[in-house]
């Protein structure tokens, strides 16, 4: 039996015998928690415990070569493959060092030169390929001082910097909206137990990683970025009095650094976010309007994002979502947004225009930040290039408009033209993506690279007529051009015309027949020619490195570029949908009244079969319209009639149109919702408890201004408690929060509101009666419903038909009010008493035994009933009532 290897692990390393291992050794010991990605040649390898990690985590074969008594794990993958690794391995949540080469091999005397380029992790991705074209991947940074918390966040694939504070309470609503791949926190909040970020970590969907105190010191992050930045002050950035996020700035900065180990040149400036600029939106409220992603099934396209984004380039859906995420409160940034979308809507030649340029628009942002990094290849230089063919006629054709905003846009537009011809005079259109292989280079555009590939490709021509030239020179017939390895190029003359040989040939090899010879000239081609192909494209690579390095002195300059670019593209994408969908154009006003006239779900509308939506109105206001109860059965549309009103007025402050006739939107400070139980039972917190805590919220911290949604507060208590605590909740809104309030409930009780309180108006879904059946109308009438229809919900969901009959007798008893002989509520016959006298308990809807009845006195016409005719019937009806009730007396 053959021994079994034993393999090494990297608690065991053995002594590294070859200068490579002791270079990987090395760079391992200062990166210990990363997957080392050596690089060897063509391949990346890893060795030890990583190379375990990357076969289990890629799917890679695991080999090992034998070190003296065991043997070391090994795992590679060729170098151009690196994206589809690196994607896999940060998915499964590690981080990876990837260590180049960075010396020519055919320069190194020994061992080739390597080090650790870039450290990888979630927050720090710059590869298209790794992210979601539409969607931002920040790094976070959190730097709790005192009362507040410093927020940083960046996305290092466009250079977005941002940064603020905020209350501890406030976090989890802030990093919900951020959607952060990577959060950073100082070690000892991530080490103890009662930090005041440790509650937040099971709640944010996000990759935790501690760095150290020292690492969010104010002092220092102001330092950093004062040395960042070049500048003296802050205050051109408006930071100047931040301790808190400066210290969470400082932090993103330090682990880039530590990351990225170069310069972070697409971070050109820092904006500081102001949350009183934008409409709040707490996670519950995030969560349950569904706006960038389905509460169950994380879907994105059936969301508002989903059916609203109808942008046609990266970085104007990536701005579309931080629309939709952060609506403005300010009424006049609002309306010259929508003065801009009602431009493009009012003109469909000038949209479809717009919009067909758009979609030859690369990522600017992206290029422009692997531009930066050195990590651009020649094709992402072309994509640059044909974006900046379609801004000239971007700008001429926003020349036509006249509203403000992109009137603005227009006018700071930058076209690029010295970018674009200098990729146009230097790059081929049709480049490959290595550096190594050539093609990358227009002709005429450099003349020594000119000349390098005229030798390599013409220098066998050259050959012929230099062979050609010396037979007329000489006069030797038999004279020939040949080439081997020892000697290279020379000319064979064989021994019957030595005598013929000129001056200036010089021996070099004598052979049975012939002597060779070499000239200055022939000699000087062999230089050329022998070696062109290599020097023309390491001489296309340095050239392509010049063109890039050119194009990253203007970074800052791209970014502007594409952040305009991106503006047009959300403005021209939201008039496409309201020219396409029939949206109006809501009244923005910073008044309390929400007036929305046929209101439509703006997700449903598309969802649904065309015409099948049902059309609402809303009326909210600070006085007489302050509280809107509605009732009516289950499945009708309560909690789609009020979810769609939160979503107009979202819509409204983005600066959209809206799915309505005719709309007065007075603007909002916040949007709240009370709506499921969301993740919280998760956390094992019952459904009422996550109740609970979100209308506390709610109640603590909702102003005048704000909107509430709030659906079925109570159900998760008894009936009692729920009804109780539903009334105390709507008093206290309606008294001393006064916020416009849409509350949909069960609870019937709560129409009696309306009678107490002068704000409140109530409002049912109507439902059409249609012989024991029961049809849905969703449509929102004034009044409170008088029904819940459960019992038929629960037939039109499956449940068996004999709990149905059941669930009616028992329905039947307690509208009755029946008694026990002890006067206890009698909730129903029993199973016994139902078998035996089945006909009497089969109940009608209204739970009633004299229905029939009932029935035929409805019918009776009254005014030609003859006095004996209505004596006979009044006899026969008190004969059937006395029968019926008889088996019921005998039973109790």
């Amino acid at each position: 039996m053959a021994e079994t290897k034993k393999l090494f692990s990297n608690d065991e390393l053995p002594e590294a015998v070859t200068p490579a291992m002791r270079q990987y050794a090395r760079f391992k010991k200062e990166h210990p928690e990363s997957v080392l990605l050596f690089r060897m040649g063509d391949f990346y390898e890893t060795f030890y415990d990583d190379a375990k990690t990357v076969s289990r985590v890629c799917g890679l074969t695991l080999t090992s070569r034998q070190h003296g008594a065991g043997a070391v794990p090994l795992a590679g993958f060729p170098y151009h493959s690196i994206d589809t690794y690196l994607k896999r391995l940060i998915v499964a949540g590690h981080k990876v060092a990837v260590c180049d080469q960075v010396q020519d091999p055919r320069e190194a005397k020994g061992v080739v030169d390597r080090d650790v380029t870039r450290v990888v992790t979630p927050g720090t991705l710059t590869e298209e390929s790794l992210l979601d074209a539409k969607a931002n991947n920040f790094l976070a940074a959190i730097a709790p001082l005192g009362g507040q918390c410093g927020v940083a966040w960046v996305d290092l694939s466009t250079g977005r910097f941002l940064v603020q504070e905020v209350e501890p309470g406030q976090l989890l609503d802030e990093l919900g909206r951020v959607g952060a791949a990577e959060c950073l926190l100082p070690d000892s909040q991530y080490r103890t137990e009662d930090s005041v970020l440790e509650p937040l970590r099971p709640l944010v969907q996000t990759h935790w990683t501690p760095r150290p105190d020292w690492a969010f010191d104010p002092a220092s992050g102001r330092k950093a970025l004062l040395e960042h930045f070049g500048v003296a002050s802050l205050e051109g950035f408006g930071c100047q009095g931040l301790k808190a996020g400066l210290g969470a700035a400082g932090a993103v900065l330090d682990y880039l650094a530590e990351t990225q180990r170069g310069s972070l040149a697409n971070i050109t400036r820092l904006e500081h976010f102001l949350r009183s600029d934008y409409l709040i939106l707490d996670k519950a409220t995030q969560a349950s309007l569904e706006l960038v992603e389905t509460l169950r099934s994380r879907r994105t396209d059936a969301t508002l994002l989903g059916v609203l984004d109808a942008t046609g380039t990266p970085m104007g859906g990536r701005l579309f979502r931080q629309m939709v995420l952060y609506p403005l409160r300010d009424v006049g940034r609002i309306r010259r947004r929508q003065e801009a979308v009602a431009e493009l809507v009012a003109q469909p030649l000038l949209r479809g225009e717009l919009r067909a340029i758009l979609r030859n628009v690369h990522d600017i942002e992206r290029i422009a930040s692997k531009i930066a990094y050195r990590r651009a290849n020649p094709r992402d230089v072309v994509g640059l290039k044909q974006s900046a063919d379609a801004l000239p006629g971007l700008k001429l054709r926003l020349a036509a408009c006249t509203s403000p905003h992109l009137a603005e846009i227009q006018a700071s537009l930058d076209t690029l033209d010295d970018l674009r011809d200098l990729i146009e005079r230097s790059i081929v259109a049709d480049p490959p993506t290595s550096l190594t292989d050539g093609g990358i280079i227009r002709s005429g555009y450099h003349a020594k690279l000119d000349e390098e590939r005229s030798i390599a490709r013409d220098g066998k021509s050259w050959l012929a007529r230099f062979q050609a030239d010396e037979i007329r020179r000489t006069g030797i017939e038999s004279l020939k051009v040949g080439y081997n390895q020892v000697f290279g190029y020379y000319i064979e003359v064989t021994h019957a015309n030595a005598d013929k040989v000129p001056p200036g040939y010089t021996r070099k090899q004598t052979l049975k027949n012939a002597e060779r010879y070499v000239t200055p000239e022939l000699k000087e081609w062999e230089e050329r020619i022998v070696g062109a192909d290599e020097r023309a494209k390491e001489l296309e690579r340095d050239l392509f490195v010049a063109v890039r390095d050119q194009i990253a002195a203007q970074v800052e300059r791209l970014q502007r570029v594409g952040a305009l670019v991106a503006q047009v593209d959300c403005y021209a994408a939201l008039a496409h949908v309201a020219a396409e969908r029939g949206y109006c154009a809501p009244e923005i006003a910073d008044d309390l009244t929400v007036h929305i006239e046929d209101g439509r779900h703006p997700v449903l509308e598309v969802t649904l079969e065309s015409g099948k939506f049902v059309p609402n109105d809303v009326l909210l206001d600070g006085d007489k319209n302050r509280m809107a109860v509605i009732t009516g059965p289950n499945m009708a549309g309560k909690s789609t009639y009020i979810r769609q009103a939160a979503l107009l007025v979202l819509m409204a402050q983005m600066g959209s149109f809206i799915p309505a006739r005719r709309a007065h939107i007075g603007v909002a400070d916040r949007i709240f919702t009370r709506v499921g139980a969301s993740d919280e039972l998760a956390r094992g917190q019952s459904t009422f408890m996550v109740e609970m805590i979100e209308t506390a919220n709610i109640l603590n911290n909702a102003t005048e201004r704000s909107l509430l949604v709030l659906d079925e507060v109570g159900r998760g208590t008894s009936t009692f408690d729920g009804v109780s605590i539903a009334w105390a909740v709507c008093e206290f809104l309606h008294e001393h929060v006064r916020a416009r309030t849409l509350f949909a409930t069960h609870y019937h009780e709560l129409t009696e509101l309306a009678l107490l309180l002068d704000g409140v108006r109530n409002y049912n879904i109507a439902v059409r009666e249609w012989k024991d059946e029961i049809i849905f109308l969703h449509k929102i009438v004034e009044g409170g419903a008088d029904k819940s229809y459960g019992i038929h919900v629960a037939r039109l969901a499956g449940i068996p038909r004999k709990v149905i009959q059941r669930a009616k007798v028992i329905l039947g008893n307690l509208e009755a009010a029946s008694l026990t002989p002890n006067d206890k509520p009698r909730f129903a016959p029993t199973l016994g008493e139902v078998g035996a006298h089945p006909r009497e308990l089969q109940l009608t809807l209204f739970g009633s035994l004299h229905a029939d009845t009932i029935e035929e006195l409805k019918r009776l016409d009254l005014d030609n009933l003859t006095p004996l005719d209505a004596l006979a019937a009044l006899q026969r009806f008190q004969r059937d009532i006395v029968r019926r009730e008889a088996p019921v007396k005998r039973r109790s």
